[in-house]
């Protein structure tokens, strides 16, 4: 089971992203949950400063960390800088999310 981080500025969403991360095997965190250890994966809303900054630091911390982006918009500059593992573009199908993070962790059962 991999720990997730979900960065999604929307409590609605959040909670839906979260859902969908359980749903495929996996435990949601926050970040006080980390404690300063690695999530497996981030997904993160790259139009969200805070949470684009905070898979940043991760990122900076822990190079082979992925990331999964969730945008209305196309990837931009700052979400091209996160290099993620995988963009998808809301509205998207949640079995479009399951496959993505199944893709990003291809090392956890």
């Amino acid at each position: 089971m991999a720990r997730i981080l979900v960065g999604e500025p929307h409590p609605d969403l959040r909670r839906l992203l979260e859902t969908i991360v359980r749903r495929v095997g996996h435990e949601p965190v926050s970040s006080p949950e980390l404690n300063g250890d690695a999530p497996d994966l981030i997904i993160v809303e790259p139009a969200s400063a805070y949470h684009v900054a905070e898979a940043s630091r991760l990122r900076e911390r822990f190079r082979n960390l992925p990331i999964i982006c969730t945008s209305i918009l196309p990837p931009g500059d700052e979400a091209r800088a996160l290099e993620p593992s995988v963009y998808l573009i809301k509205p998207f199908r949640l079995s479009e999310l399951q496959r993505a993070i199944t893709f990003s962790l291809p090392h956890v059962a």
